[in-house]
């Protein structure tokens, strides 16, 4: 019985021989490859650590964007805002994966040219990401001719390296997820007629067997070097489970990849550099998107040599095996991170257009608001399991943390009746001393030295991404700072006491500091609810960088810029509170009264 997956070279002599320059180079001698140094492949130097690259993956134009395609988004556009904040120049890219037979035959579909196709869904995902206030630098799309050179460059590149070579394919193939499998990743099933079909285990999409001459990629040479640098560079792919999911990959031997479709099958895509009766495969199109932004085949190096990718777990394969071998083979570096999310179910279910629950996010981010639908996705999404969405979860965060924690907090300590000058109050170092004493406790003091320590808490969580934390970090501080306000209960004090007057001012100035820390950490997840906590705190646009979280600096015997300052003069709701949804006009009831 045949191997029911495996790769065939059918005709020996259209395989070279790699030139012994080609082996030098490579490190590929006759006995066998060698290893290269690859364990800091991916390290920066000094000269760019002021610069920064993010990406999100090119979407597929298949379909209108869903909830997991924002949440990409969303996460990168959350690293790069901080990163900006940190005083880096950062580039943020997105953008639209154009090629493909799974394009090709939805295009057909809707009767239209696969470009205008293209152009219609890509519009799409470009509105969703102005309506979600996704700050990207720069958006490609994968059939722009700057894109196409790049392309062709990059393949010259490996094929004058000897890495491709014309061969033969057969094996399993899905149209749907674009991607080879072997044996084990497919299954037995019975489609809607009732007839055997195979499908993908992990995807479950139909599969096909395929067999054709075209181009392979020697991927089977790198498996020494991508284990080196791996093992060379442990936060490569973070979280962690998916890291080591990669390393099992790597134990097994890599099979050389198709890297090309017939013409006669696949218009709508590259053709590959001197051959026209051949389409680039849409994978390698795609992944060298991400060179395309950083400026390749011209000067790139500035910000290829500080790319990160933030990709969701279905595309792992692609991006810590096939593009790292793509790239050492080009002799280029590799990413610094891969950054790896799970995906968002409905129910426990993936979300599916036959199921009829995929949610549509920019209906939700006008019933939620902009902010409110990213902190949700940001707070709940946990990058190694996968997270359910529901309207009722999406209503209770929300409301408890940013209308009645985070902006019952600014209400009172900003409300007339507490502060009626409306100015940033001043600090009295006797009645708050550093050490013991004065009218501050033990719980006061353990409120400051977590707001003081905060920031290194947040930064480590943006940095690697696991934002749910930091946000997690953040209300938690928000909840002590409540409870010191309800402790202390300022609208008792007697004003007409000066030692009462003193302390009251003394209560809002901490309660103020404290509130910058937090509009200050949170500008990159909910940049417009914090742009409003900010301007009513009376904190212009060059005061609300990294290095402006120095807290609460009078009881460091410092001054305090802020201190006697005007507050804004906004007297806004900083995020209403939400109800549920109303069943007979299908409109989402807001409670506009300060929270």
């Amino acid at each position: 019985m045949r191997n029911p997956c495996r790769f065939l070279i059918r005709n020996y002599s259209v395989v070279p021989r790699l030139p012994k320059r080609v082996f030098a180079q490579w490190h590929f001698p006759e006995s066998g490859p060698q290893r290269l140094d690859v364990r800091h492949m991916s390290t920066h130097s000094s000269s760019n650590e002021e610069h920064f690259f993010i990406t999100t993956p090119v979407f597929y134009v298949n379909a209108s964007p869903h909830l997991g395609h924002l949440y990409s988004a969303v996460t990168a556009d959350c690293l790069h805002r901080y990163k900006l904040l940190q005083g880096f120049k950062s580039k943020f890219s997105t953008g639209t994966d154009e090629h493909g037979l799974k394009i090709q035959q939805a295009a057909e579909a809707a009767g239209k040219d696969p470009l205008i196709f293209c152009t219609d869904v890509s519009e799409r995902f470009k509105h969703l990401f102005v309506q979600c206030n996704i700050s990207y630098t720069d958006y490609i799309r994968t059939s722009d001719p700057a894109h196409r050179r790049a392309v062709e460059r990059f393949w010259t590149v490996l094929q004058n390296k000897g890495l491709i070579y014309k061969g033969s394919y057969e094996g399993w193939y899905s149209t749907q997820d674009e991607s080879f499998l072997t044996p084990s990743q497919v299954a037995d099933a019975l489609d809607s007629s009732g007839k055997d079909i195979k499908i993908s285990l992990e995807s479950g999409h139909k599969v096909e067997w395929m067999q054709e001459n075209n181009y392979m990629f020697r991927l089977s040479a790198f498996r020494g070097q991508l284990l080196d640098w791996l093992k060379g560079n442990p936060g490569a792919i973070q979280p962690e489970r998916f890291y080591q999911d990669v390393l099992q990959w790597l134990q097994e031997e890599l099979p050389d990849l198709s890297i090309s479709r017939q013409r006669s099958r696949l218009q709508w895509g590259i053709p590959v550099p001197g051959d026209p009766h051949q389409t680039i495969y849409v994978w390698l199109d795609a992944l060298v998107n991400y060179l395309t932004v950083a400026g390749y085949p011209d000067a790139h190096t500035q910000w290829w040599n500080c790319a990160n990718h933030v990709i969701g777990k279905d595309i792992l394969k692609f991006h810590a095996i096939y593009w790292p071998a793509f790239l050492l083979g080009a002799g280029l570096p590799l990413p610094q991170t891969i950054h790896v999310h799970s995906h968002w179910t409905v129910g426990g279910k993936k979300m599916s257009k036959s199921v009829g629950n995929v949610v549509e996010p920019v209906e939700k981010s006008l019933r939620f608001t902009t902010d409110g639908l990213r902190y949700f996705l940001l707070r709940q999404g946990v990058p190694d399991s996968d997270c359910d969405y529901n309207d009722g979860k999406v209503l209770k965060v929300l409301n408890a943390e940013l209308a009645d924690s985070l902006g019952g907090l600014l209400n009172r300590c900003t409300a007339p009746a507490l502060n009626p000058a409306q100015r940033y109050p001043p600090f009295c170092p006797e009645l708050f001393p550093a050490d013991a004493g004065g009218r501050a406790t033990a719980e006061d003091h353990r409120l400051l030295d977590a707001v003081r320590g905060l920031p290194s808490v947040v930064e480590r969580h943006y940095e690697s991404l696991h934002v749910y934390k930091a946000l997690e970090a953040i209300g938690s501080c928000v909840r002590l700072t409540n409870g010191f306000v309800q402790r202390h209960a300022p609208w008792k004090l007697d004003r007409g006491d000066e030692g009462d007057l003193r302390w009251l001012d003394t209560l809002l100035h901490v309660a103020l500091e404290c509130l910058r820390m937090y509009g200050t950490l949170l500008q990159p997840a909910v940049p417009e609810t914090a742009d409003r906590l900010l301007c009513k705190l009376g904190i212009g646009p060059g005061e609300r960088s990294w290095t402006a979280l120095s807290f609460l600096p009078r009881s460091q015997g410092m001054a305090c810029p802020f201190e006697g300052r005007a507050l804004g003069s906004d007297s806004g709701v900083l995020f209403s509170r939400l109800e549920p949804l109303d069943t007979d006009d299908r409109k989402p009831k807001r409670i506009l009264k300060h929270a």
